[in-house]
């Protein structure tokens, strides 16, 4: 693996030390070191400014290998683990090598052979990557953090590719759900607002009741 500057400030990566994780990437172009035109084909797009979205910042580390900062939990920093975002303004059989290198877990399920899921445009539905492209390991680069590392192909320029830790299941997705059991007027299904997030989302309070009791969550 290439060399990794300090702050490459000329790549377009303004965002500082490891620790300089601020929101999520928006249309964020990473530019190669030292080039200052227009941006062109294969230099790449990314952007996580979508629900479940998580991407707070994008190194450029060398022609085909980028690091990538996930932000931490809303209610715990020292919790980092999701991420989930997209890339665009590819190049036909672009290789490319993503680093998530700022992982909080020691131990995780991408060494037992799981692996990131991805989708693009013309393919909708979610994939996993192949495990042998997948690598999970402490790097001494990053204050011997635990690295998830990748490769990957692009191969259609006018796809959108999309990449997470798992499937997604976003709030609103979940939301809809409860509103189509509300809707059946299940006489076993109760449900209430408890309270709100910190985010001022609804938290809701289910109450499943059968001939034996209740149960709530």
């Amino acid at each position: 693996m290439a060399e990794r500057s300090q702050t490459a400030p000329e790549a377009g990566n303004d965002m500082g030390n490891d620790d300089a994780i601020g929101g999520n990437v928006s249309k964020y172009i990473v530019l190669p070191t030292g080039y200052c035109g227009q941006p062109k084909k294969g230099h790449l797009i990314f952007d996580a400014c979508f629900e479940s979205g998580n991407l707070g910042r994008v190194d450029h580390v060398s022609e085909f290998e980028y690091d990538l900062f996930i932000r931490p939990d809303t209610c715990n920093p020292r919790f980092r683990v999701w991420f989930n975002f997209t890339v665009e303004n590819v190049k036909e059989s672009q290789r490319v090598i993503f680093n998530i290198v700022n992982f909080s877990k020691t131990k995780s399920l991408y060494r037992d052979g799981m692996a990131p899921m991805v989708k693009s445009t013309s393919r909708p539905k979610w994939q996993r990557l192949p495990p042998k492209n997948v690598y999970y390991y402490r790097c001494p680069d990053h204050r011997k953090n635990y690295v998830m590392s990748f490769a990957f192909c692009f191969d259609r320029e006018e796809d959108i590719y999309q990449f997470a830790y798992c499937y997604p299941y976003t709030y609103t997705r979940f939301q809809h759900y409860l509103d189509s059991l509300q809707k059946r007027n299940m006489d076993y299904f109760f449900r209430e607002q408890l309270g709100q997030s910190v985010q001022q989302r609804q938290l809701d309070l289910l109450t499943i009741t059968s001939p034996a009791g209740r149960w709530s969550w």
